[in-house]
C-alpha cells in the first residue's frame, strides 16, 4: 500500500529515476538497492512489502530483474504513464553510457593499446559471469535435481551451442521442474494462475516469428530483439547465451570477440547488462539501431510486466509457476556458466589471462569487491603487462 496519499508527478518520477539509473553500477542488486532506498526510505511512496512484491514478479517473468522492478513500482505510483516514464528514465543512463563507449571502441577499438586494454578486460569479464553463475548456483540448487538440471544446462550449451540450444533448456527446465518439484509449489493454482503458467512457457513459442522479420534494420532490430527478451528467463546474465548464439551465429550482426567486449563494457555502465543491446544496435544501424535495439530488448517485458501486475497474488502463490520457476532458475545457472566458458575462450592465450581471471573472481568472491571496479582494474592490468 502507498505510504502517501498524493502521487508523485511524471516529472519527479523521471528524475527520482534518472538518479536511480546513474548510481546502479554493480548489477541489478544495486539498483533494486538504490529504488528501495529512493522510494521506500526517503520518500515513503511504497512499503517494503510492495518493493519485494515487485521483485517476486519480476523474478517469474522473463526479462532484466530491475528494470521489470522499476516498471512494477512505476505503475503502482502512477499507472502505465508511470511505468513508462520510470523504465526511460532508469535505461537512459545506461544507454547514453553504452552509446559513448560504443563509439569510442568502434573508432579505437583495433588500437594495439585498446588491444592490450582488452586482452586484460575478457578474463575478468569471465569471471564476472561464472562469478555471478556461482552464486545463482548457491541460491537455486538445494538438492540434487536442482543439481542435475543446472549440470544438463551446462553440459547442453558446451555441447550443443546455439539459440535452439537456448531455448529447449528454458522450456524443458520448466516443464521438468513443474513435474518434479510439484510438492513445493504451495497453494493449489486457480485458473488464472494457471494462466500465468501458461503465460511462462507458451510466451517465447508464441514471439518466435518475430526473429523472421525482414524490414528496415531499425525495424528489424526492434522485431529481434523484442522476441529475445521474452526468452531471458532468469535475470541478465542468463540472458548472455541469448543473446550471443542470436547475434553472432544467426544474424552475423558482431563478431564473437565484439560481443565479449560489448558484455566487457556493460560491466563499466550503470544499469543492466542487456545494455550490450546498444552496443549491437549502434554498430549495426547507427543511433537509430541503438535505440531500436535497446527499445527492443526493455519495452515487451516492462509491458508484461505491466499486464502482470494485477494478478500478482494469483501468480506467486501458483503452485504451477513457482515449480516452472525452480526448475527455470536452476537451469539457468548451468547456463550462465556455460555463457562463462564461452567468453573465457576468447581470452588472449598468454600467461596473464589465467591470473587475471583467478584474481578478478577471488577479488569478487572472497572480498566482494564490485565488477565496476574489478573489470578496470585487470584492464589496466593488461594494458601496462601485455
Amino acid at each position: 500500500m502507498r505510504a502517501e496519499a498524493g502521487a508523485p508527478s511524471l516529472a519527479s518520477l523521471c528524475a527520482l529515476f534518472l538518479r536511480v539509473g546513474c548510481t546502479s553500477f554493480g548489477g541489478y542488486m544495486s539498483m533494486v538497492s538504490a529504488l528501495q532506498h529512493a522510494v521506500v526510505t526517503r520518500r515513503g511512496l511504497l512499503t517494503d512489502q510492495d518493493v519485494l512484491d515487485g521483485v517476486t514478479l519480476a523474478s517469474v517473468l522473463p526479462g532484466p530483474v530491475a528494470i521489470n522492478t522499476v516498471a512494477y513500482v512505476g505503475y503502482r505510483l502512477r499507472g502505465a504513464a508511470g511505468a513508462c516514464v520510470s523504465v526511460c528514465a532508469a535505461v537512459l543512463p545506461a544507454f547514453a553510457f553504452m552509446v559513448l563507449l560504443a563509439t569510442l571502441y568502434f573508432r579505437w577499438g583495433r588500437l594495439p593499446q585498446a588491444d592490450r586494454l582488452f586482452m586484460g578486460i575478457m578474463p575478468a569479464v569471465a569471471a564476472v559471469v561464472l562469478a555471478a553463475g556461482w552464486r545463482m548456483c548457491r541460491a537455486a540448487v538445494a538438492g540434487w535435481r536442482e543439481a542435475l538440471l543446472a549440470a544438463g544446462a551446462l553440459i547442453l550449451l558446451l555441447t550443443w551451442p546455439g539459440l535452439s540450444a537456448t531455448l529447449a533448456v528454458v522450456v524443458a527446465s520448466a516443464l521438468i521442474g513443474r513435474l518434479w518439484f510439484r510438492e513445493a509449489g504451495g497453494a493449489p493454482a486457480t485458473p488464472g494462475a494457471r494462466g500465468g503458467a501458461g503465460v511462462l512457457l507458451a510466451t517465447p513459442v508464441v514471439l518466435v516469428p518475430l526473429f523472421a522479420a525482414q524490414a528496415a534494420v531499425p525495424v528489424k532490430l526492434l522485431a529481434a530483439f523484442g522476441g529475445m527478451s521474452l526468452l531471458m528467463f532468469g535475470g541478465g546474465y542468463v540472458s548472455i547465451p541469448v543473446l550471443q548464439h542470436a547475434v553472432v551465429d544467426t544474424y552475423g550482426w558482431v563478431t564473437a570477440r565484439e560481443f565479449a567486449d560489448a558484455i566487457a563494457l556493460t560491466q563499466l555502465t550503470p544499469g543492466p547488462v542487456l545494455i550490450a543491446a546498444a552496443f549491437i544496435g549502434l554498430k549495426v544501424g547507427g543511433p537509430a539501431g541503438a535505440v531500436a535495439a535497446t527499445v527492443g530488448v526493455f519495452t515487451p517485458t516492462a509491458v508484461l510486466m505491466v499486464g502482470c501486475a494485477h494478478g500478482l497474488q494469483r501468480c506467486c502463490a501458483s503452485g504451477a509457476v513457482r515449480s516452472a520457476l525452480r526448475g527455470v532458475r536452476a537451469a539457468g545457472a548451468g547456463m550462465v556458466i556455460a555463457a562463462a566458458f564461452a567468453i573465457g575462450r576468447m581470452a588472449a592465450p598468454v600467461w596473464l589471462s589465467p591470473v587475471l581471471f583467478a584474481l578478478a573472481l577471488a577479488l569478487m568472491l572472497r572480498w566482494r569487491i564490485e565488477a565496476f571496479w574489478v573489470v578496470p582494474l585487470c584492464g589496466a592490468i593488461g594494458f601496462f603487462l601485455l
